[in-house]
């Protein structure tokens, strides 16, 4: 993922210092903030989901997917917090379980809240959360995709553009003349590769 230049803002004065800078800590690459938020907000996430019908295990499935789905917010800049980051990744981890449970349930589900929250329809987690599916989504798709191009043009591109591998290195290594020949087989692979994305992406289920 590429790191955006815009910085995370906050639109209301309810997000308290200590947050700001547990951001910024976190944003910087601070592997020690991302440990302290995860012990922080763990108690509440793991209340929440055990008087909701969920487990341990479910309660840190939960917690895991929302602390990332913060995370990535925060270090590509585009996290626009109006709250507190508890009642953000609250937010964040009810839609989640909530979702969960109704896949499972044939009736409708009611939850059990922690109103000293509380509204969340200000914290932008939904919007956010649904971002990170459609994100899932094409990584999805384009391994799908990736998976149908066939060879050499998966180990072209893998070798190009994730393995970071220079057109010299891949001239030889391919066996092409020169590297303008290995220039215009990537091109074609990427061609193909953008019609099957694309026409898997149509195909995949919302």
């Amino acid at each position: 993922m590429s790191r955006g230049d815009s910085s995370f803002s906050f639109s209301t004065p309810l997000v308290p210092a200590s947050d700001e800078v547990l951001i910024a800590a976190i944003r910087g690459g601070d592997e020690r903030a991302l440990a302290q938020l995860y012990r922080l907000h763990w108690p509440m996430v793991s209340h929440f989901v055990l008087q909701n019908s969920g487990s341990d295990d479910d309660a840190q499935d939960v917690y895991q997917e929302g602390v990332l789905v913060f995370y990535e917010k925060v270090r590509d800049g585009s996290l626009e917090l109006s709250c507190q980051i508890k009642t953000y990744l609250y937010a964040v981890c009810r839609r989640l379980w909530l979702k969960r449970l109704t896949s499972k349930s044939r009736f409708g589900v009611r939850l059990q809240e922690d109103d000293d929250l509380g509204p969340l329809h200000h914290t932008g987690a939904e919007d956010d959360l649904l971002a990170a599916e459609e994100q899932d989504r094409r990584f999805d798709t384009m391994s799908e995709a990736l998976d149908h191009l066939g060879e050499p043009c998966r180990a072209l591109l893998e070798g190009y553009y994730l393995r970071e591998r220079s057109m010299q290195d891949l001239t030889a290594e391919f066996g092409y003349t020169n590297a303008d020949n290995a220039k215009n087989q990537k091109y074609k692979c990427l061609v193909r590769l953008k019609k099957l994305f694309f026409a898997h992406y149509k195909e995949a289920p919302l």
